[in-house]
């Protein structure tokens, strides 16, 4: 639970390939991932990666912004998330879905 922000994180990192396939999502946002990435291979920095702790920052800024900026559409293409089968689990038995279970006090009549 504790690292709990850098899962979601690797998976919205992991999340920007299929985001990048899908012909339905608008090229300004493909291409404020481009930028990102054309940026963060620039040899040129705002910030020369020199400077030992500042040099990464504008870097991590950029994508920290990027992320963030893009967190509700990233968090629908997550890598990995397949629905649970819970057919194995409950074999030969019948599974009845869209049902209300409402607890009744058997005490009252």
């Amino acid at each position: 639970m504790q690292f709990l922000f850098f899962r979601v994180l690797f998976k919205r990192i992991k999340a920007i390939v299929p985001f990048m396939k899908d012909k339905k999502v608008p090229l300004r946002k493909k291409l404020l991932i481009v930028i990102g990435v054309v940026y963060l291979l620039m040899p040129v920095d705002l910030v020369p990666i020199i400077i030992p702790v500042f040099g990464f920052l504008d870097d991590i800024i950029l994508w920290a912004f990027i992320i963030l900026y893009l967190k509700d559409e990233l968090d629908r293409y997550w890598v990995g998330e397949t629905p649970v089968d819970i057919s194995k689990d409950f074999k030969d038995k019948t599974i009845i879905q869209n049902v209300r279970y409402e607890e009744r006090n058997h005490d009252q009549k």
